[in-house]
């Protein structure tokens, strides 16, 4: 009997190494829930959420790293690796090519949110109640 490399059942444990197997053997369904961020002041008090699921064209400003304080628009998502490119975010490659860095979601503030999409906007208005 082979073991199937993602389990829907899995509750969760406090060992690491299951806890990274789990992230990623993930499918993109689940691994689009990893893409989470936190929202600026303004727009917490506006829809009510503490962080959203991050999408192309979204502003963001980088809270961590070489290039803290830096604001620009996510230009693509990488679900796989779970990383974003953010426009004007590079670094220059050893034959001078400039090559965008990659950032992890936890480490961007969403500033500006795109909300042209009718099931993002219900996503959004929702809110938890614990």
């Amino acid at each position: 009997m082979t073991q199937k490399k993602f389990s829907t059942a899995w509750k969760g444990s406090s060992q690491r190494r299951k806890q990274r197997k789990y992230r990623h053997n993930a499918p993109l369904h689940i691994k689009q829930s990893f893409m989470s961020a936190h929202l600026s002041d303004d727009l917490q008090k506006k829809y009510g959420r503490r962080a959203i699921q991050l999408r192309k064209g979204d502003t963001v400003r980088i809270m961590r790293g070489e290039h803290r304080g830096k604001i620009g628009k996510v230009n693509r998502v990488l679900l796989k690796k779970t990383r974003i490119y953010i426009d004007g975010i590079i670094r220059p490659k050893k034959e001078g090519v400039p090559s965008p860095i990659p950032v992890h979601p936890s480490k961007v503030m969403i500033t500006e949110a795109v909300t042209d999409d009718k099931l993002r906007k219900l996503k959004m208005s929702k809110e938890t109640k614990a």
